[in-house]
């Protein structure tokens, strides 16, 4: 974990929170002296073609310009004439050298909501240390009016190389509920390239829309171009990442990370990004996640909760039950707070206001792949230390990912189906229904399924993919399954309608 360095940032590994760029000092005269020659010399070698050496010594006698008149022709010996006298006299003033704002060029730009009316958080990514600022100002105002200044956090990346990173943050307070902003970010020093978003309109009246998928990377994201487009013209509001990002985000010393912040900073940058923890960021106790992304709460983005439309979705690591060696204390703390949050969100007056409560976790309690993953066994560490949580709590849907497929289930509680009716089971289901989308395409390919389909699965898919999903209002909500490989055609569809929600809907 990190500690506190004097000025406010932390460090990864306890080291010195200050870091400044590397300046180089003033030249030594010998120095000086021969970066003037060298570019006489390349001078001389561009006005005669590439004969530089009798040029040189025709210019060092006594009779240059009738040396120079021998060697090359009247026009060539002109020219080179004044930019040698134009050069040397240059030379005369101090030779001042620029260092490239590469390191401090903002990057890896991605939104996130920080659970807060009115709010949005910016992060980003330089490779040395600079300010955090962000300017912005409403869509067809005034550009850049408004500034907001936050703060940078180091991360040491735990592999070899031991790189540094510097994660920017910055949250914009006060914004107007649907209405849209034009920002970029960065410092003095470097700024982004100019972004927009469009404040969240936090009214329980509004229908949200997301595009929601797991498992994507940065090779062979197959996905990842229709999300791109359909995020810029406007289609989401907010995208759900339900873990497993770049494969991996560690390797070639975070490099991998890097590149794929990059890739989906074209998405990131517009809508916020909301994410939670999957198996393959699991290196450096999570490290390249905890620090790169930034998510409601104090928890480090592993757990959280939040409010959006009339919905109460809440976010959980399920890589707890599995990575036991960072801290079986993990599980109670997931666990109880879990269990408060959900007590809470059950207050008949805030259920009443965010009826639909949506879980989002990696790895699935329940799946019909051939894989031999926690999810095709009956005692799933994960069904057996949540399922009856969620279910006496009254959870709705739960999202997953993990399984590089899709799968619809019917309403399910303990491997038995629990349909609304025959002819409508998602009209007022008696148990939570799941959805499982970790097909948007990674380096591992597909996931196979088991020959006969288990009795709560409804519908399975292994194309290339994501799903969206609209919460239309406080009993309607609407799931569609994307097919990247048929060019976009929807191959799965359902309407989940429930006139009652919490506990009671199971009765």
């Amino acid at each position: 974990m990190s500690c506190k360095t004097t000025d406010g940032s932390r460090s990864a590994e306890g080291g010195p929170g200050q870091h400044r760029p590397r300046v180089r000092g003033p030249l030594r005269v010998e120095e000086k002296h021969q970066q003037q020659q060298h570019v006489t010399d390349d001078l001389i070698v561009e006005a005669v073609g590439g004969r530089a050496e009798p040029l040189k010594a025709a210019m060092q006698d006594s009779k240059t310009s009738l040396g120079l008149r021998k060697l090359i022709p009247e026009e060539k010996a002109k020219m080179l004439s004044v930019g040698v006298f134009l050069f040397l006299s240059y030379s005369t003033a101090p030779v001042v050298l620029g260092v490239p704002p590469i390191k401090i060029q903002p990057e890896q730009v991605h939104l996130s909501y920080p659970g807060v009316y009115g709010s949005m958080m910016v992060t980003w990514t330089t490779f040395d240390e600079a300010d955090s600022m962000v300017e912005y100002g409403l869509l067809g105002g005034k550009l850049f009016e408004m500034m907001a200044k936050g703060s940078s956090t180091i991360f040491v990346d735990g592999g070899s190389e031991k790189r540094k990173l510097f994660i920017h943050r910055v949250t914009l307070s006060a914004l107007r509920p649907g209405f849209t902003y034009v920002y970029h970010c960065g410092s003095g020093a470097g700024w982004s390239d100019i972004f927009y978003f469009t404040a969240l309109n936090e009214s329980s009246d509004w229908s949200p829309r997301f595009a929601l998928f797991g498992d994507m990377g940065n090779e062979n994201p197959q996905s990842l171009a229709r999300l791109q487009k359909e995020t810029q013209v406007g289609m989401y509001d907010v995208i759900l990442h339900i873990g497993d990002f770049a494969y991996d985000m560690d390797e070639d010393n975070a490099r991998i990370g890097d590149e794929f912040m990059r890739q989906v900073e074209s998405i990131a940058a517009y809508v916020p990004y909301m994410t939670c923890p999957g198996n393959h960021e699991n290196s450096y106790n999570f490290s390249n996640y905890r620090y790169r992304f930034s998510m409601p709460g104090d928890t480090e983005g592993l757990w959280y909760s939040w409010n959006v439309g009339p919905a109460h979705l809440i976010s959980f690591s399920t890589e707890v039950y599995f990575y036991t060696d960072y801290g079986l204390d993990l599980i109670v703390k997931q666990y109880e707070w879990l269990k408060k949050d959900l007590e809470e969100s059950n207050k008949p007056e805030n259920r009443k206001s965010r009826p639909w409560i949506i879980t989002m976790g990696h790895r699935p309690m329940y799946c019909s792949n051939n894989d031999h993953d926690d999810c095709t066994k009956f005692e799933s560490l994960v069904r057996k230390g949540l399922e009856n949580l969620f279910y006496l709590n009254g959870v709705d849907l739960e999202l997953w990912a993990h399984e590089h497929t899709y799968e619809r289930l019917w309403p399910v509680y303990g491997f038995m189906v629990y349909n609304g009716s025959r002819e409508e089971p998602y009209v007022n289901p008696k148990a939570p229904v799941h959805i499982i989308t970790g097909s948007a395409g990674c380096r591992e390919k597909h996931d196979g399924f088991i020959p006969d389909p288990r009795d709560w699965s409804a519908f399975r898919n292994s194309d290339y993919g994501y799903t969206r999903m609209q919460v239309f209002n406080s009993t309607h909500l609407y799931l569609e399954q994307v097919s990247d490989d048929q060019n976009g055609k929807v191959i799965d569809s359902m309407w989940l309608v429930k006139e009652q929600h919490g506990v009671v809907a199971w009765v």
